[in-house]
């Protein structure tokens, strides 16, 4: 026997021990089909799958499905949770083989659905996870199916959020950079966001939908909800800061990824995708290196590398090779370290960087080389391009991603730059950066770490200003505030360039705005410092 079940959920913590740490995952409301047990762990499942807690949504609905084994809608919540909706699909596999054990066929399945409700749910996965289209197709037809689901539903909070996402899903599929589905996406959840402020998909897509520099004010309350109704699933934690991250909050982007890791560290196991574990870290250190912490961003850079070699993890070690690289660029501590080919691209730079720094002009001759080599892969190599839901090292990229290797060749040439100013050729070393700020410019607005790990129009302003052109340096600075904000060497070369430049009160307001959040030693004045 069905029951109908409509419930308003404030989701505490099952009984469950591999799990009782989840204390509160959000408000929503999702009736359906499902027996009072069964709609409890599926509630909690819609809940968590919409914090994009995999493991732990799994659980719920495995859980559910053990309950009421013909519950079609366990099934459709299961199949969601093996692909991260932003990135590439990687897994179709488990999610046909979640279909396979609720029937042997569509319309086998579709016919456990008793509701039209719920039949549009099942039949928008059956798009999704259909054998034959390539996944970009699929993504694109499963889009169309929730929107046709939200137009028979158009009052449904749960029927809006999941077809917010999957617009936001067929922007990246379609490498759609025109923004007009992230914003009806972010109308959307928006929407749901002003009738239930604790929905955790509604703050959850309005931050995707809004997170670059000109959207990311829409989302800012949603951020800071969303900071704190889902404690114990880490990409919830994590989220908030690519927000906040947009309005130079430093604080909360160091100690909110550091919450972040601590939760995905605990769920990790081996042979896990270490992405949330990553990511957070990896963002958490670069908010310490903008607050001045640079004990603290060393300590976080010292935990890769330790996690690296206990779980052989590429992605692990591609974040401790991008941190130690960060971590360089950022403090100024120049030291050159023997490099090859096979280095990250991160790596190479720092390295190619500190050798101009420290005098090694062959060295840094040579790194150019090993950058220059890695430059006609260009439109194939992903460098964190366009749409990369994840900053510093990326998951897999979507194919044909129009900005992929365009960071390389920022870098390649910013360090010929570099190298073209301590030969003595300024104009040529401006000309080169103009180049690169043109490459960047071309990129998707930034959303995230700083991706060169180098701004070009950063290191444009720095070389403008040892140039003696302090208005032009004044202005490249800018430019980049507008593109990072409160980001740490733009607001202290902003102060130097509008100082020489007789801009006093613009000056004094970037200086104020540095030591508001500062932490650490005062910056050296390395913007007019040739070395």
């Amino acid at each position: 026997m069905h029951f109908r079940l409509a419930c308003i959920v404030l989701v505490l913590a099952l009984a469950a021990p591999t799990f009782a740490q989840l204390e509160n995952v959000g408000n929503l409301t999702f009736p359906t089909s499902a027996s009072p047990e069964a709609q409890r762990h599926f509630l909690r499942g819609v809940a968590i799958l919409h914090s994009f807690g995999w493991k732990q949504a799994i659980a719920e609905f495995k859980r559910a499905q053990q309950i009421q084994p013909d519950f079609a809608l366990a099934y459709w919540g299961e199949t969601l949770c093996y692909n991260h909706p932003l990135n590439a699909i990687g897994d179709d596999k488990n999610p046909r083989a979640v279909l396979a054990r609720l029937g042997p066929n569509r319309v086998a399945r579709v016919a456990k659905a008793p509701t039209p409700r719920e039949k549009g749910f099942l039949e928008a996965v059956e798009d999704l996870w259909a054998e034959g289209p390539d996944w970009r197709a699929r993504r694109v037809a499963y889009m169309a199916a929730m929107e046709r689901l939200h137009a028979q539903f158009p009052d449904d909070d749960e029927v809006t959020t999941f077809y917010a996402l999957s617009l936001l899903s067929g922007a990246r599929a379609l490498n759609d950079d025109s923004f007009r589905l992230e914003m009806k996406s972010g109308a959307l959840a928006l929407d749901v966001f002003k009738r239930n402020a604790n929905h955790p998909g509604a703050v959850h897509y309005v931050i995707h939908a809004f997170d670059d520099p000109v959207h990311a004010p829409l989302a800012l309350e949603a951020a800071k909800v969303f900071a704190k109704i889902v404690p114990a699933v880490s990409h919830a934690i994590h989220m908030p800061t690519h927000i906040f991250i947009q309005h130079g909050m430093w604080n909360e982007v160091a100690q909110q990824n550091v919450r972040a890791f601590s939760v995905a560290r605990e769920l990790f196991e081996p042979g896990d995708t270490p992405g949330d574990m990553a990511h957070s870290g990896d963002w958490g250190q670069y908010g310490f290196l903008q607050l001045g912490d640079y004990a603290t961003a060393r300590e976080r850079t010292r935990l890769f590398e330790e996690l690296a070699t206990s779980f052989k993890q590429p992605r692990l070690s591609s974040v401790a090779a991008l941190t130690r690289a960060r971590y360089v660029v950022e403090t100024e501590e120049w030291h050159v370290e023997p490099v090859t080919d096979a280095a990250s691209n991160e790596t190479l730079f720092a390295n190619g960087v500190s050798a101009v720094r420290t005098g090694d002009v062959e060295t840094a001759r040579k790194i150019l080389a090993m950058l220059a080599s890695k430059t006609p892969a260009a439109t194939t190599a992903s460098a964190g391009g366009a749409h990369a839901d994840h900053g510093g090292a990326p998951p897999a990229p979507m194919a044909g991603n129009p900005d992929a290797g365009k960071s390389v060749r920022i870098m390649h040439h910013e360090l010929a730059a570099l190298l073209a100013e301590a030969g003595g050729q300024q104009d040529q070393a401006i000309t080169l950066l103009q180049d690169a700020v043109r490459i960047e410019e071309s990129m998707r607005p930034p959303n995230g770490a700083a991706d060169p790990i180098k701004p070009s129009h950063e290191l444009l302003g720095e070389v403008l200003l040892r140039a003696g052109k302090a208005a032009e340096a004044a202005k490249a600075f800018e430019a980049s505030l507008l593109r990072m904000p409160n980001r740490a060497r733009s607001l202290h070369g902003a102060a130097l360039a509008h100082g020489a430049a007789g801009h006093p009160d613009l000056s004094a307001a970037r200086w104020k705005t540095l030591r508001s959040f500062w932490k650490g030693k005062p910056l050296t004045a390395s913007a007019t410092d040739l070395r």
